[in-house]
């Protein structure tokens, strides 16, 4: 296997029917709108809670911990970059308090418009936000559903741990190429 190394994915400019969206209230916070990034073509869809940072304080883009987790981990069980897709739930990143409940119902269909666009084979969701806010559900979390597909919306769906959650509990890694080699493996065949 080839060596490992992070890169900044490229970047779906945000349709232009909703860049100035400003139903859910986020856009007072300042950030921008990030829609996904990666391969728009990719079988993978992954879901984040939101785009969290993508550049420095002076602009510059980097790739940050939660999106080096992920692409080291995704080498590791043999994808690549091209396989996968990454968007969120939220599609700016919260600076500061907000109703939690409310925005990411209104965000939501934003995700869903994606989808129906894209149509992936297979939708990855990575944390318990973003879990709960695909499933629909507050009480089902990472924990009780890994290690399995679940049909949602008609999509074949599993989910993991956050990539962040993985570098504060190194204990995590081990089930976290678990879950992406399970990922893999249904990619595969």
């Amino acid at each position: 296997m080839t060596n490992f190394c992070s890169a900044v994915w490229p970047e779906e400019p945000t349709p232009d029917d909703v860049k100035n969206c400003e139903e859910c209230g986020l856009y007072k916070q300042g950030t921008r709108m990030v829609w996904g990034e990666g391969n728009k073509e990719a079988p993978i869809m992954v879901i984040l809670d939101n785009p969290g940072a993508r550049e420095d304080k002076d602009g510059d883009s980097f790739v940050c911990g939660t999106r080096e987790t992920l692409q080291q981990t995704i080498h590791e069980v043999g994808l690549t970059p091209d396989d996968i897709y990454l968007t969120f739930i939220l599609k700016r990143k919260p600076v500061r308090a907000y109703d939690k409940e409310q925005t990411r119902r209104i965000c939501m269909r934003h995700l869903q418009q994606q989808l129906a666009e894209m149509k992936p084979e297979l939708v990855v969701c990575l944390g318990n936000v973003a879990v709960q806010s695909f499933f629909r559900d507050a009480e089902v979390d990472v924990k009780s559903l890994r290690g399995a597909w679940h049909r949602i919306d008609g999509y074949e769906t599993t989910v993991a741990y956050h990539p962040l959650a993985i570098r504060r509990r190194p204990n995590l890694k081990k089930l976290f190429v678990e879950d992406w080699a399970f990922v893999a493996e249904r990619y595969r065949h």
